[in-house]
């Protein structure tokens, strides 16, 4: 078959009327592409917490410990407690030598005994010379100077009597005696060591109010006032929590740690044990405003850090500058650019462009993204 001269002038025609069309089913994919809605992952920027809370370490103790010594000197010869071991009043803790005290006491007995002898003597010679005077058989100078002897006597006798009584409250002291119910908690001498009046000896901690004692840095010591309610954690039980109460702040700093001694009140409970590691929280206003966002959610776009932006109402996206305050292991902090309400990409900003369409995938679960030290909050 053959073609005529006019057919053939006619097939350019008719192939660029089909390459027309190629190019149009082009365009038409392109926009098609174009008109794609990306589903994004997204933050939401709550408002920030106007607290943060500061977090400390110490051990409990007795609210009292008492450093016993005794008040006598002397050479230990039995100590008949140790460490860990409960203690009442009256328990002997520990004795010192007695034998020079029980000297004493023998001396002081018969200094005694020679006062009141004294005593007998010259009260029978004021007698006799009352029974002269009265009978005019001697004059009124002897019978003062029988009763002034008499009165020098018995003030004898009475100082004998204190010497006494003192040299026998010096055996007692010989013995180191509990006070108060307690525990013992430091031993600071031993059999055969010679120990001055007062040398601590024993060390009990008194049952009844416990506490914490916690180092806190001049930076936040302004945040501890007597009187501030805490929490209370310990490291032993998760599960326990306890109010407490700061109750003391020294007045100055430690010379080498710089630190401050804050001493926390606990109430009483039977689960909290001495030296058990406990954790101090306290609240403190907020002065500086971070908000956190995930690392993922920042971007670059030349010098400056941006974040992609979520417009609700158009479901587009926009690049917006931020100023970064901070890196932290759980994300980016965030000073300026930020505010509450504000929808932020967590996630594939490298795909972001500007007014790109996009959706939010999944539900709206909001969480709190966070002033200074919180974790940011997804949007799923």
């Amino acid at each position: 078959m053959f073609l005529s001269s006019s057919i053939l002038r006619k097939l350019p025609v008719a192939g660029l009327i089909v390459a027309s069309l190629g190019l149009a089913g082009c365009s038409q994919e392109k926009a098609e592409v174009k008109d794609i809605i990306r589903p994004v992952k997204v933050v939401e920027i709550a408002k920030a917490h106007d607290t943060r809370t500061l977090s400390y370490s110490g051990s409990v103790r007795a609210r009292t410990e008492s450093a016993l010594g005794f008040r006598v000197n002397g050479k230990i010869t039995e100590r008949l407690v140790d460490i860990g071991q409960r203690v009442a009043p009256g328990d002997v803790l520990a004795r010192v030598d007695p034998s020079d005290y029980e000297l004493s006491v023998k001396s002081a007995q018969a200094a005694l005994d020679a006062a009141e002898r004294q005593v007998e003597t010259v009260e029978l010679a004021r007698k006799r010379a009352e029974q002269l005077f009265a009978k005019n058989f001697a004059p009124k100078s002897q019978l003062e100077q029988a009763t002034l002897t008499y009165d020098q006597a018995v003030a004898t006798r009475d100082s004998a009597r204190s010497t006494l009584a003192q040299a026998r409250n010096q055996v007692g002291y010989t013995d180191l005696k509990a006070d108060r119910d307690g525990i013992v908690t430091a031993v600071n001498a031993d059999v055969g060591q010679v120990v001055g009046s007062g040398t601590p000896v024993v060390t009990v901690a008194v049952d009844g109010e416990k506490e914490v004692l916690i180092a806190v840095p001049e930076m936040e010591i302004a945040e501890f006032k007597p009187g501030k309610d805490v929490k209370a954690g310990f490291w032993s039980d998760a599960a326990l929590a306890l109010d407490g109460k700061v109750r003391e702040v020294a007045g100055s700093a430690d010379a080498q740690s710089r630190t401050f001694a804050v001493r926390v009140s606990l109430p009483n409970d039977p689960r909290v044990l001495l030296g058990m590691t406990a954790n101090i929280e306290a609240s403190a206003a907020n002065e500086k405003q971070l908000v956190s966002i995930p690392l993922s959610a920042l971007a670059e776009q030349g010098s400056q850090s941006i974040v992609w932006t979520v417009d609700r109402g158009a479901d587009t996206v926009h690049a917006r500058p931020v100023k970064v305050a901070e890196f932290a292991a759980d994300g980016v902090r965030v000073a300026e650019g930020l505010k509450p309400g504000d929808v932020v990409v967590a996630a594939g900003t490298q795909f972001m462009t500007e007014n790109l369409k996009v959706k939010l995938a999944g539900g709206t679960t909001q969480q709190s993204a966070s002033a200074e030290g919180d974790d940011a909050s997804q949007l799923r």
